[in-house]
């Protein structure tokens, strides 16, 4: 998932905050782009394993974020 214009910092602070929820993982996603863009965040976006019993609490953990830097563009792959 992703926020385009996202700062680094702000993608590792959503990190943080959603790996504080029991059965939540998460990390950041490389940047694949080989040209360097000012405006453009240093990362590709944020992978997050929810388990059934966080997934409401992270929902409001996205949408606080959501609210603040624009919706997220999210990516659903099966394991």
């Amino acid at each position: 998932m992703r926020c385009r214009g996202l700062p680094l910092a702000v993608y590792r602070e959503v990190a943080a905050h959603l790996s504080q929820v029991d059965g939540v993982q998460t990390g950041l996603v490389a940047q694949s782009s080989r040209q360097f863009e000012y405006g453009q965040s240093q990362v590709e976006g944020l992978w997050v394993q929810v388990s059934e019993a966080g997934r409401s609490q992270v929902e409001q953990i996205l949408a606080y974020y959501g609210d603040r830097y624009g919706a997220w563009e999210t990516e659903v792959q099966a394991e």
